[in-house]
């Protein structure tokens, strides 16, 4: 009979499916489930991914309340041992090409390229814009959303002039920069941006024998029709830099956008930290005057991250709250202050487009030569 009192003590494992009690007392420890993605059967796949997650989600409640647990004895000082996200900026390899603040040889490399005299604000660009043979009536708009955004630009119709002829009229007429624009399927996918005026700095690329060679060819062409002096001209220009274009949106489809005024922006250039970084910045930096107008309160930003430029064109907006701010006149400790009442003073962000991403595909040297260019740097596929 006790043996049989035992037996009903027990409960049954196959009753209604319920697991046997623990009589020993002793907290079990949940055992860690692998990811199950390798489980052939569909039912067990998903018994298991199912515990999974539960794993997943009880580990990481654990955690929470431990580091909120060691934040509370901490105190004061729970922000020292405040952990950062991780993200894919903040996890990527550290790039062996990146320039520190204090590299005098980056300062002095800057300080004589081509793009000196447009940061130094002694030369102004202009810019000459063309697209493809026979572009689209949609290109347009976009065509003028960069008029909008981009200073002193110029829109000429390309008709069937090849980029060579176009670059020889744009340095005749002292433009700085020639822009062509491409696009496929009605939307703008790729910018050709090459810099016309001629500068030293472009010429270190000649051996001394081309120079003297450029020089006797020049002399001899006085008397002559002077091809061989724009062919000088040429060859002096550079770099030449072929953007990839993506997610473009107008100006008109931005929303809540304001109207870009005729006033000079402001220009942030953000994330330029390697070298090829620094190359990129400094020629988009140079399609811009370095004469801000403050006035008009707008920003052009070219923002690189993970290798794309993402380019926004913003105005900042000052505006004053109806919730007046209440400040002691006297100070603190003064009897005969008066409370004065002054209006808060907000700022926001208006966004006046266009939106549009970059993506650097290479840089020539000289204006533009698919024959004889030299690249400087050429984008390779892994």
């Amino acid at each position: 009979m006790a043996n049989n009192a035992k037996k009903k003590a027990r409960p049954s494992t196959s009753l209604k499916g319920k697991k046997p009690a623990n009589t020993s007392g002793v907290a079990k420890k949940r055992t860690d489930v692998k990811n199950p993605s390798k489980i052939r059967n569909k039912l067990k796949r998903s018994e298991m991914y199912g515990k999974y997650l539960a794993d997943k989600r009880q580990k990481k409640r654990e955690l929470r309340l431990q580091r909120a647990k060691e934040a509370e004895e901490l105190g004061e000082d729970a922000h020292a041992a405040k952990q950062t996200p991780r993200t894919l900026d903040n996890t990527r390899e550290q790039e062996p090409t990146t320039v520190r603040q204090d590299d005098d040889e980056v300062a002095v490399d800057e300080a004589e390229d081509e793009f000196a005299e447009y940061f130094a604000d002694t030369v102004r660009p202009k810019i000459l814009l063309t697209t493809r043979p026979r572009p689209s009536r949609e290109l347009f708009h976009f065509i003028a959303d960069l008029q909008r955004f981009l200073p002193k630009l110029y829109f000429y119709p390309r008709k069937s002039y090849s980029i060579k002829d176009i670059c020889t009229y744009g340095t005749n007429r002292e433009f700085t920069h020639l822009i062509v624009l491409s696009e496929k399927s009605k939307v703008c996918n790729g910018m050709i941006v090459s810099h016309l005026r001629p500068s030293v700095a472009a010429n270190h690329g000649l051996d001394s024998s081309m120079e003297e060679a450029e020089k006797e060819e020049a002399d001899e062409a006085e008397d002559k029709d002077g091809s061989n002096d724009e062919k000088n001209l040429l060859r002096r220009g550079g770099p030449t830099a072929f953007f990839k274009v993506s997610n473009v949106i107008l100006s008109a489809d931005v929303p809540d956008h304001g109207s870009a005024s005729s006033h000079v922006p402001e220009l942030v250039l953000n994330g330029f930290s390697t070298r090829l970084g620094h190359r990129a910045g400094r020629f988009l930096g140079s399609l811009f005057p370095h004469n801000a107008q403050f006035r008009g309160r707008q920003v052009a930003t070219f923002h690189n991250q993970r290798d794309y430029i993402f380019v926004r064109h913003h105005r900042y907006i000052f505006e004053e709250s109806n919730k007046p701010l209440v400040t002691n006149a006297g100070g603190e400790g003064d009897g005969d202050g008066k409370d004065s009442k002054k209006k808060k003073t907000k700022t926001r962000l208006q966004e006046l487009g266009p939106r549009f991403t970059l993506k650097l595909r290479w840089i020539q040297e000289g204006t533009f030569d698919t024959q004889f260019g030299e690249y400087e740097w050429i984008h390779k596929r892994k």
